[in-house]
């Protein structure tokens, strides 16, 4: 049994890779720097290019794919005897905020007549990375307009937790797993958990929106993204989503499945203190 994991070299699927130990395969569009554990079938493909995935043998897939070519790219992994997909999805589905990004691709594993199950993570604590990581390297400095906002983000770790199980084990087909990550922090809080990972206070700049928005695109963020990260446009772009009501609750899904709770925003710092001291 070849299990094919795609996205292999990102947040969730480096960690599915190794979770997973035997028989996987991880595509990358560059395999010479995937830098992967000893062992993992590496191969080139592009999921933009679907003709160029190597589904000869692979019987389950963990999907992470973008609209455009997702139909292509399952009807040929169906064809090939793909017999499992798990989907990275996303929470926004779930809160009916995604229409055209990740519910397109939910569509079509479930019209491919495949065992499927769904992930639908809320907020990526892994973002703080590129959010936050340069001018808390640079100089101390978190760029954020609004300290005391609720933010609710989860371990990377968590969602491949889930994924693996959901490849490995059966019983999770036609399932979609909210993963909601750990109680409500502030962003002062999480603020904090870093300070103390990184071996110093950090502080707060005193900028507008605007000022953040024009930071965040220029250390590489999409507009967009960075619209809907700051709460001025929605999900899909247009006119912000209405979080004045929204109750950061904690899904039960992930430690029902794995018996523990989620990690916590302090034990991410701890995971990636690196990222944050430029070591």
């Amino acid at each position: 049994m070849t299990i094919l994991v795609t996205g292999a070299t990102g947040n969730v699927g480096r960690l599915v890779v190794r979770g997973l130990g035997s028989d996987v395969r991880a595509l990358t569009r560059n395999p010479a720097h995937a830098s992967l554990p000893a062992g993992v079938e590496v191969v080139q493909g592009d999921l933009d290019e679907p003709a160029s995935i190597p589904f000869d043998g692979v019987e389950k897939l963990y999907l992470f794919v973008h609209p455009p070519t997702a139909a292509e790219v399952v009807a040929r992994a169906v064809k090939a005897g793909v017999r499992r997909i798990v989907t990275l999805s996303s929470g926004a589905v779930t809160h009916g905020y995604d229409t055209s990004h990740h519910l397109p691709v939910e569509q079509a594993v479930e019209a491919s007549g495949v065992e499927w199950t769904h992930l639908r993570p809320g907020e990526f604590a892994a973002n703080k990375i590129d959010l936050w990581g340069p001018s808390i390297r640079a100089d101390g400095t978190i760029v954020h307009p609004n300290p005391d906002e609720f933010g609710q983000p989860i371990h990377e770790a968590d969602i491949a937790d889930v994924a693996i199980k959901a490849l490995l084990e059966d019983g999770h087909a036609g399932k979609a797993y909210n993963l909601s990550g750990p109680p409500q922090l502030t962003q002062r809080q999480m603020a904090a958990a870093l300070s103390e990972v990184a071996g110093r206070e950090l502080r707060f700049r005193d900028v507008t929106v605007e000022e953040a928005l024009a930071y965040y695109v220029s250390v590489g963020w999409p507009e967009e993204i960075a619209r809907y990260i700051l709460g001025i446009a929605g999900y899909e772009g247009g006119d912000p989503d209405d979080f004045a009501d929204y109750e950061f609750v904690v899904s039960p899904d992930y430690e029902r499945l794995m018996g523990r709770p989620y990690r916590t925003f302090a034990q991410w710092a701890r995971d990636h203190r690196a990222d944050f001291i430029g070591e």
